[in-house]
């Protein structure tokens, strides 16, 4: 009987126990509901552990770099403002021209035509050249043409040498129209024109110079009248004269002050320049 009372006893002690453990453990089951289950460390798988950062820890010395300013707070790069337009009426403003040239003055830019008489006032004689082995290749050249088409009697022969175009020979001081070789035909006293033909063999075979060297308008003249004041002629120089024009040239000559007869100028490229007569 007393065997039976103790068991009745442990059987109410351990069913009170139960109930003391039920009623605790009814609310935390309810909380972990709310709230995931916390794993411990051995229990977390290795896919689950967070991956540790990419970059390299920073040493001792280094400092880590500063974050990037937010683009709100960035500035602009200063840059140098343009220089404002200037006025329309600045940029029309042309450079004031350079005076003229002195009458006097043959340095600078090229005399309008190469053609007229350019024997400045009290100026000495140029050097009158006789030998044609001195003239540059070119030049030589273009004179011993001009001589051999002349020889031929024809004025014809003279048009390949005459040119056409920009190139081609001054052959008056005033413009001409037409062709160039009926021009040359009308200037001559028969009418042929054999004449002009001669003039210009005679002016090939006297004294020549060199002018204007160095400079554009740098040129082989005949006959060396064209540059030498005719006041200064001495006898010998006056009968080459005669050999291309006439005493009676000569005295009407005088009155200009210079060489107004037919002249013949070659460049130093052996371009044919020019054929005129008259002042």
């Amino acid at each position: 009987m007393l065997d039976k009372l103790a068991s009745a006893s442990v059987i109410a002690r351990t069913g009170f126990l139960a109930a003391v453990l039920c009623a605790c453990a009814v609310p935390a089951y309810a909380a972990a509901l709310d709230r995931p289950v916390q794993l411990a460390l051995s229990e977390i798988k290795k896919e689950e552990l967070p991956k540790a950062a990419e970059t390299a820890p920073a040493k001792p010395d280094e400092k880590a770099p500063a974050a990037p300013p937010a683009a709100s707070e960035t500035k602009p790069a200063t840059t140098t403002p343009e220089k404002p337009a200037a006025p329309a009426a600045a940029q029309e403003k042309k450079a004031p021209e350079a005076p003229a040239a002195k009458e006097n003055d043959t340095a600078g830019a090229p005399r309008s035509n190469p053609a007229l008489p350019n024997v400045p006032e009290g100026s000495p004689p140029p050097h009158v050249e006789y030998d044609v082995t001195k003239l540059p290749f070119p030049v030589q050249k273009m004179r011993e043409l001009i001589i051999a088409a002349a020889k031929t009697g024809s004025l014809e022969s003279l048009r390949p040498l005459i040119g056409s175009g920009d190139d081609m020979t001054m052959l008056s001081l005033a413009d001409t129209d037409g062709d160039p070789i009926a021009y040359l035909k009308s200037l001559a006293g028969d009418t042929d024109g054999q004449e002009i033909l001669a003039i210009a063999i005679d002016i090939l075979n006297s004294g020549y110079v060199h002018l204007d060297a160095g400079t554009p308008d740098e040129l082989y003249v005949w006959p060396y009248f064209f540059a030498y004041p005719l006041d200064k002629l001495d006898a010998k120089q006056r009968v080459e004269l005669f050999q291309i024009v006439t005493a009676g040239d000569y005295d009407e000559m005088k009155q200009f002050g210079t060489y107004v007869f037919y002249r013949l100028g070659i460049t130093p490229k052996g371009r044919w320049r020019f054929f005129v007569n008259g002042d």
